[in-house]
Formats: C-alpha cells, sequence, structure tokens
C-alpha cells in the first residue's frame, strides 16, 4: 500500500507512534512521487474501503502489482527502509494500518 508525499510521511510517524517504533516494513521514496509505502500481507487491502489518497497494489487476472524494495545494506536511492524489517514474515498490521489512514486523513466535516 503506499501514500504519497508529507501525507505517507505523517502517517509512518504515526505508526510509529502507535506501535512504540516497529511498526513493520516501510520503504521511502526520495523522487517523484516520494511515496512511503507500507509492506502489508499480500490480499490484506482488498474488500475494504480505504480513505482517498492511499494507493493499493493488488494482483488479480490481468493486473500485476510489484512494490519497490530497497536493498538492506548499501545505496538504493532513491529508495530508503524508513522501518526496516526485523525478522521473517513481520509486515505491517493491514487493520491497525487502515484505522491509522482513517484517522489521520479523516475529513472534519463528515467525508473521507
Amino acid at each position: 500500500m503506499r501514500v504519497d508525499g508529507d501525507e505517507g510521511r505523517r502517517l509512518a510517524d504515526w505508526m510509529e507512534s502507535l506501535t512504540g517504533g516497529d511498526p513493520g516494513p516501510v520503504v521511502m521514496e526520495a523522487n517523484g512521487r516520494r511515496g512511503v509505502y507500507f509492506l502489508v500481507p499480500p490480499g490484506s487491502t482488498t474488500h475494504r474501503a480505504w480513505p482517498r489518497g492511499v494507493t493499493r497494489f493488488n494482483a488479480g487476472p490481468a493486473h500485476v502489482s510489484y512494490v519497490p524494495v530497497p536493498a538492506l545494506t548499501g545505496k538504493t536511492w532513491p529508495l530508503s527502509w524508513r522501518f526496516p524489517p526485523t525478522e521473517p514474515g513481520r509486515l505491517v498490521h493491514p487493520l491497525l494500518l487502515r484505522s491509522a489512514v482513517t484517522e489521520l486523513f479523516a475529513d472534519p466535516y463528515g467525508g473521507n
């Protein structure tokens, strides 16, 4: 899942705060859209509404998605780890992420 620009960086900060500093693996892009990629379990973003500004990556018939991932060590500009993987299989919790996105980007006037 990706959120671009300053909103993505705010979301990464919020997830860091909510999880005591370990939200799971998060990748940042330094150029272009300046995307922030939250690595979640495959298929975990489907079948739920997400607020505007969230790009979900799901593969399916005639549709393939990929997420850029930097090397764990060395230079891989424009990609870098905001939060590197800490153990095999550890990913960002999708329900916590969805709650954080919804709270952070909620429209104060009632719409999302």
